[in-house]
């Protein structure tokens, strides 16, 4: 058990089966936060949902500890890579090895990294952390009309689902590839898979503060 946290090959693999469970994570969030842009009643109950479910409760620390599991790895393998060869992060074949995402994916997540921190200062510490506190915390709707009715908020929100975007589209596929699927024929359609669910996911979070800015849940 022990070789898992040692070894290469087992910090890779802890990584990726980390990865591929906030990947997992990122879909839900953003279809609850997508009921926004139905009415302010739905994302409201979608919000009270998350507020009171167990099962939301109890995930809250072990997603918290996937971010931490994610993150502690990706820095040991980087610094490992970069200690032993010029290689940056952990690469497929050589093709998809020489794109930018692939280059540039250990300071795609500190991007994504840093503006998650901003994003649960203004979300999550005014929201769930209140009714975790037993506090009244803000109203979820009126919070998104007025952080996304502020251009620059809106741009640096954009920003970090553009860095996100990248950093799925590469990670996504090459988690797999880490778990054993890199023959010729799977890593063709993971590319695909992971760039399409990319495309799906950046869209659906980029709508919300293009929805709020343009008045539209107003």
């Amino acid at each position: 058990m022990s070789n898992i946290f040692s070894s290469s090959i087992g910090k890779k693999l802890i990584m990726s089966l980390s990865g591929l469970f906030l990947v997992t994570f990122l879909l839900l969030h953003v279809s609850i936060n997508l009921t926004a842009l139905f009415s302010r009643e739905a994302y409201e109950a979608a919000c009270a949902f998350m507020d009171t479910n167990i099962f939301i409760q109890i995930m809250v620390p072990v997603l918290a500890l996937g971010f931490v599991i994610h993150i502690l790895f990706s820095i040991i393998i980087t610094l490992k890579n970069r200690n032993a060869r010029p290689v940056k992060y952990a690469v497929g074949n050589n093709t998809e090895a020489s794109s930018w995402a692939a280059k540039n994916m250990f300071v795609l997540g500190l991007i994504v990294i840093g503006f998650l921190g901003l994003h649960l200062t203004h979300f999550w510490a005014k929201m769930q952390l209140q009714h975790f506190l037993g506090h009244h915390g803000e109203n979820a709707y009126e919070l998104l009309t007025r952080l996304f009715g502020q251009w620059y908020y809106c741009a640096i929100y954009v920003v970090w689902i553009i860095a996100l975007y990248f950093h799925i589209s590469h990670g996504f596929w090459s988690a797999f590839q880490t778990l054993g699927l890199n023959n010729s024929k799977w890593i063709p359609r993971l590319q695909l898979i992971a760039k399409l669910y990319a495309i799906v996911v950046a869209l659906g979070f980029i709508s919300i503060p293009v929805y709020f800015w343009f008045g539209l849940g107003q």
